[in-house]
């Protein structure tokens, strides 16, 4: 026994204070590093992909790009307006705003259709990005101007607002998650101990990984820009696989403590686990690792964000579970080892360590129906699958717009009277066309007759003057469109201006490139972009997923088995999906609003998570039935054997995900929701049916064919003989 695991693990054994001294000094280190270098968050050209992002680019070029921009909309408290003194406030506020450095035009007033509401534009100077942290002092101008009219009401709206309003139930949605989660977590593992002392070690190491990934995160963020998600996913991913990687090493410690009763030490004890759980832990983390980084494949700064927290904090639990674990289980252990002492001095019978490996009554009822009859049980198993898979037929995909958002923000409730009072300017199509300055004025030409042309049609409510950059090779023409930005018709005009009005006239000047922006362009270049690079991560994912089985098990049935259970799974979960959250029948149950459709990213991201997590029991269980078959025992009694003694451990480890993950379907934000449902179901299915039923059914049928192309040696040379009763315990490299 002498992998790399295991010595790391042996000299942590043999050091503890050492060890503990040094995590804890690196956990500092990486928080101080981060608070150093603080986050570089992702800019708004790091978001631009297809047209819309081409349109903004040129844009850009010519600095003509859309500013970020607040609406104040003025209104009676009660009864008719005072069309006068809201004009006063008008005019007072536009003289304050005008005042504050970051504004960069206010507009005229404008009145709405029924002369009830008056508006005032305000245009923020930088990025779209930034915005957020500027429009305090725009607030605080609303305010003031408010409060000397009580008469009048004044609220103000805008995408600054709204991303600021998010960014704070976020916050508050977050915090609720960990008041759910970190008390559920610490019961489950109260139940599955029976000691607070070792109920906490899971917990704290999760946390401390947690703390460590963050700042680690932070630095990683100058590599790969931060989208503002990277928390969110070390919170989820970090405590979910933290405390899982350290129990599925404390539950092996806790056997091999219950086998030896008392012969063997602490140091020997933690070797043992660090041999077979340990190297365990290694193998599916570098699972999830290799898994996730595929996101980078999609050339998306989102899914990179979250490739990069995933994998920094999967990382860091790895080498907590290789590091401070050790040192502590040897603490706890001759703190345990005093006691039985202490208690044998006094003639009193020594404390029964829980972590037999029997599996418990309940499993092996759950195991009857794989052992009597594999065939008819990977049936029914596999068909209930597919049957749960069903509704993906039915799966529609969209990028979450704006108008998804929870009303509980209060600018989106002002944004919703705003969309009231001026329809005509729900939504905007940005033209962008660039040609040699020459052509200039072909160019405005051409815009100018596609503003005709659309002035005619239904779709369009408008157009702005168009403008032109000061070295005349940029222009840019907008468009207004009287419907919600998530409506079919803002869709149907989006398809009509890019595919007949656009050819028919800027795309009849020589030269010219054309492009069209904005908020409906953007929600559709989005997936369109995301499925373009659908293949080639869902191909690498199966790939490395395949090829990391193989490796662990050196088996490519099995490799073969894993990418197959992880496909089922996946599409079950996302069958569930698709049922719950494009219908509207579980709206009450779950607090949504149903869009009558998925979230463009929950997809692709629960497939390439859940390929990565569904490792940790794969790799778990299939290790505890390799490790008996290296004993000696046939491939059928090492099957029901190994995933009896993993039971109790994966179903704590999955109760512990699941409560991670549920807690996150309390959030407001309805991609979260999505995914927190998707990961919990995944979860479950795959814990109590892929590795309960499926796996032992298919391995069962399979025999000694199960590790083709070579059978894995019986006890062999370099095996470990267990003290206690003499049973070999392979090395495992």
């Amino acid at each position: 026994m002498n992998s790399l695991t295991v010595r790391t693990a042996r000299w942590s054994a043999r050091h503890p204070w050492r060890a503990l001294a040094g995590w804890l000094v690196f956990v500092g280190v990486c928080l101080g590093v981060g608070g150093a270098v603080g986050t570089h968050s992702a800019t708004t050209a790091d978001y631009r992909v297809g047209e819309a992002g081409r349109a903004e680019a040129m844009a850009a070029e010519g600095h003509l790009e859309r500013l970020p921009t607040e609406q104040v909309l003025i209104s009676a408290r009660s009864g008719p307006l005072d069309r006068a003194a809201a004009r006063d406030a008008a005019e007072e506020l536009t003289s304050r705003m005008e005042r504050l450095p970051d504004v960069a035009g206010v507009d005229a007033p404008v009145w709405s259709g029924d002369r009830r509401t008056l508006m005032v534009a305000v245009a923020l100077k930088g990025e779209e990005r930034d915005a957020k942290d500027k429009v305090d002092a725009l607030l605080a101008q609303t305010e003031a101007v408010g409060r000397a009219r009580p008469a009048l009401l004044l609220e103000e709206t805008g995408s600054p607002s709204i991303s600021k309003g998010v960014d704070e139930q976020r916050g508050h949605d977050l915090a609720l998650s960990e008041k759910i989660t970190l008390p559920v977590t610490l019961i489950t593992l109260l139940v599955v101990f029976g000691s607070v002392t070792m109920a906490g070690v899971p917990l704290l190491l999760a946390l401390s990984s947690i703390a460590a990934a963050v700042g680690l995160s932070m630095a990683a963020s100058h590599v790969s820009p931060d989208a503002g998600v990277g928390t969110n996913v070390i919170l989820m991913i970090g405590l979910a696989v933290g405390v899982d990687y350290t129990l599925f090493h404390l539950k092996r410690e806790r056997e091999e403590r219950a086998r030896a009763a008392g012969r063997l030490s602490a140091e020997a004890l933690v070797e043992l686990a660090a041999a077979t759980s340990g190297r365990a832990v290694v193998v599916s983390g570098f699972a999830v690792v290799a898994s996730t980084a595929t996101l980078y494949l999609a050339s998306d700064v989102i899914f990179s964000s979250l490739a990069t927290g995933t994998i920094v904090v999967v990382l860091v639990a790895v080498a907590s579970s290789l590091t401070a674990l050790p040192a502590l289980l040897v603490m706890l252990g001759r703190r345990a080892e005093r006691g039985a002492l202490r208690r044998a001095g006094r003639g009193k019978p020594p404390r029964r360590t829980r972590g037999g490996d029997s599996g418990g009554r309940v499993w092996n009822a759950l195991l009857r129906p794989a052992r009597r009859h594999p065939a008819a049980t990977l049936c029914v198993s596999v068909l209930a699958l597919l049957a749960l898979a069903t509704p993906l037929a039915g799966l529609k995909i969209t990028e979450m717009s704006r108008d998804t958002h929870s009303r509980d923000i209060p600018a989106m409730r002002v944004y919703d009277r705003l969309n009231e009072a001026f329809p005509e300017q729900r939504v905007t199509h940005q033209v962008v066309v660039r040609a040699d300055a020459a052509r200039s004025g072909e160019v405005v030409g051409a815009l100018r007759e596609l503003a005709r042309r659309a002035g005619a049609d239904p779709l369009f409510s408008g157009a702005s003057p168009v403008r032109t950059s000061a070295d005349h090779r940029i222009s840019v023409l907008e468009l207004r469109v009287p419907y919600l930005g998530d409506s079919e018709q803002a869709y149907d005009s989006l398809h009509r201006l890019r595919e007949r009005y656009l050819p028919a006239t800027v795309g009849r000047v020589g030269g010219a490139e054309s492009a069209v922006s904005g908020d409906v362009a953007r929600y559709t270049d989005y997936p369109a972009h995301q499925n373009g690079k659908l293949p080639l991560v869902l191909g690498a994912l199966l790939l490395v997923t395949f090829a990391m089985t193989a490796y662990a098990f050196r088996s490519l049935v099995l490799a073969l088995i894993g990418v197959v259970l992880n496909l089922l799974s996946a599409a079950a979960s996302l069958g569930l999906l698709v049922l719950v959250f494009q219908g509207t029948w579980a709206e009450g149950m779950l607090d949504f609003h149903s869009t009558g459709s998925v979230g463009s990213r929950v997809p692709l991201f629960l497939f390439v998570i859940l390929f990565g997590l569904s490792m940790d029991y794969q790799v778990f269980v299939v290790s505890r039935i390799r490790e008996a078959v290296l004993a000696g025992a046939s491939t059928r009694q090492a099957v029901l054997d190994g995933i009896r003694r993993s039971a109790s451990v994966v179903t704590s480890a999955a109760v512990v995900m699941t409560t991670v993950f549920v807690s996150f379907v309390f959030l407001h934000i309805i991609e979260m929701k999505q995914i927190g449902f998707v990961l919990a179901v995944a979860v479950l299915l795959d814990a109590f049916i892929v590795r309960v039923m499926v796996l032992p059914a298919a391995m069962l049928l399979l025999g000694e064919a199960s590790w083709w192309p070579a059978r894995p040696a019986g006890p062999r040379a370099g095996a470990l003989a267990h003290p206690a009763d003499g049973r070999a315990v392979a090395d495992v490299r």
